[in-house]
Parts: structure tokens; C-alpha cells; sequence
């Protein structure tokens, strides 16, 4: 798996960091996302999958052809 953000897109409501903080942050000064784990381990990708289903800004997404 393989994750990609927008930050671009990001409205900051930091939905992703509270279900995966292993995978996703936000930065300090405007709470866009920072991606931590562009490959996180296969443990995670269900939480990430729905991290980004949930995302309101469409700011993640995710590619299994990793």
C-alpha cells in the first residue's frame, strides 16, 4: 500500500491523525496533514483506508500497487 495526501486539499480537520498517528500529523502553525508513513505496514491499511474514506477534503488517497 501506498498513501498519498493533498495538502493542497487538506482542511485540517485532523480526522486521519486521531484514527492512524502513526501514519499522519499535522503541522503546528495550520493543522494540514503531514504524512508520516507513505508505506505503512499491512496492520494499518485497514485504518488508513478508512482515514481516507472519512477524509471531508478527499485529501487522501490511497494505491494498493504498491
Amino acid at each position: 500500500m501506498k498513501v498519498f495526501v493533498d495538502q493542497d486539499k487538506c482542511c485540517g480537520a485532523g480526522t486521519c491523525v486521531m484514527l492512524a498517528p502513526d501514519v499522519f500529523d499535522q503541522r503546528d502553525e495550520d493543522g494540514i496533514v503531514v504524512l508520516l508513513d507513505g508505506q505503512p505496514s499491512e496492520g494499518l491499511h485497514p485504518i488508513v483506508r478508512e482515514a481516507a474514506n472519512v477524509c471531508p477534503a478527499g485529501a487522501i488517497t490511497v494505491s494498493d500497487n504498491a
